[in-house]
């Protein structure tokens, strides 16, 4: 007799029309957002644009079914204003971390401090961006710290959409300077022409960066017109300096972020090509040797010959 009571009451609300009629809505979800992916990849499209406009979709049909909704719930209520009060008390209670993260995610739709695609560092996570949904964007992790590493680990990082309003975010690859500086360290003995080897490894890293230059060179007099960009010298350099095993030199120049190692793969490999046919310049490295300052030693503070 209760549970007959009950049905009565809930038929008498309106709920079982309620449901009934969520359902409707549902299936109209499913099926707006099936004609709306139909209709946009007609047009042409590479991998990337399907991947935003199925995203689009998605994001699009939700919003009308969530209208639906609360079209369909909100008529047992006679006035909406305390029912919205009552909610949005309820729902920052509730609902803080979810409601943070979609706050993060209209802060990125919005702001933009990144996109798919974007390479990012975001505290002590970085990688390539290849996902953003309404509670978590997907990052292809490239290294745990910065992006030292460069390559893809192949693991996936799933990181909170708050984190933008808690975290610093480094973009790597969208702002008003696209590239980064790589440096490349080479030590010669000090018996070895260093300035042979400096003026080699200049000429590999100056071809290495060339179309790196001028591109950065055109981003940059973009960036001008938004930023106050203080002037910087972007032409590639060697620096000499001594370190503890012989004649340190290092190699600055501008590259992709993105293909950091596989630059620096090819200004080693032309390198050891290089100082492989000079007889007069060799490496560096940690070794033991006797040095006698009367045979070896310059002519001006040898000992032979000098009075106590």
């Amino acid at each position: 007799m209760a549970m007959k009571n009950i049905l009565e009451h809930l038929g008498n609300m309106g709920l079982y029309d309620r449901l009934f009629d969520s359902i409707l809505a549902f299936v109209f979800f499913v099926l707006l957002r099936w004609i709306l992916v139909k209709i946009l990849l007609r047009f042409p499209h590479d991998k990337h644009k399907e991947f935003l406009w199925r995203k689009t979709a998605t994001y699009c049909s939700a919003f009308v079914f969530i209208l639906l909704l609360a079209f369909v719930w909100l008529r047992a209520f006679h006035s909406l204003s305390t029912y919205f009060g009552l909610l949005s008390a309820g729902l920052a209670v509730a609902l803080k971390d979810p409601l943070t993260n979609i706050a993060g995610w209209l802060f990125i739709l919005v702001r933009k401090p990144f996109e798919i695609g974007d390479r990012v560092q975001v505290g002590d996570y970085a990688g390539d961006v290849i996902d953003i949904d309404i509670f978590q964007f997907t990052l292809m992790e490239s290294g745990t710290s910065g992006v030292s590493k460069d390559m893809r680990t192949g693991r996936l990082v799933k990181i909170s959409n708050s984190a933008v309003f808690t975290e610093p975010q480094v973009n790597f690859t969208k702002g008003w300077f696209e590239y980064i500086w790589n440096t490349i360290e080479v030590s010669v003995t000090f018996e070895s022409n260093w300035k042979k080897a400096r003026t080699i490894l200049e000429e590999i890293v100056t071809a290495e960066s060339e179309d790196t230059d001028r591109r950065a060179k055109e981003t940059m007099g973009e960036a001008s017109e938004k930023y106050m960009v203080l002037d910087m010298d972007l032409e590639p350099r060697v620096l000499a300096g001594v370190g503890e095993n012989g004649v340190m030199l290092t190699a600055i120049y501008l590259c992709d972020p993105r293909v950091r190692r596989m630059s620096s793969s090819k200004v080693w490999e032309q390198l050891l090509e290089r100082f492989s046919g000079e007889d007069d310049i060799a490496f560096a490295y940690l070794t033991q040797r006797s040095f006698s300052n009367i045979t070896e030693g310059k002519k001006g503070t040898r000992l032979e010959g000098k009075s106590p």
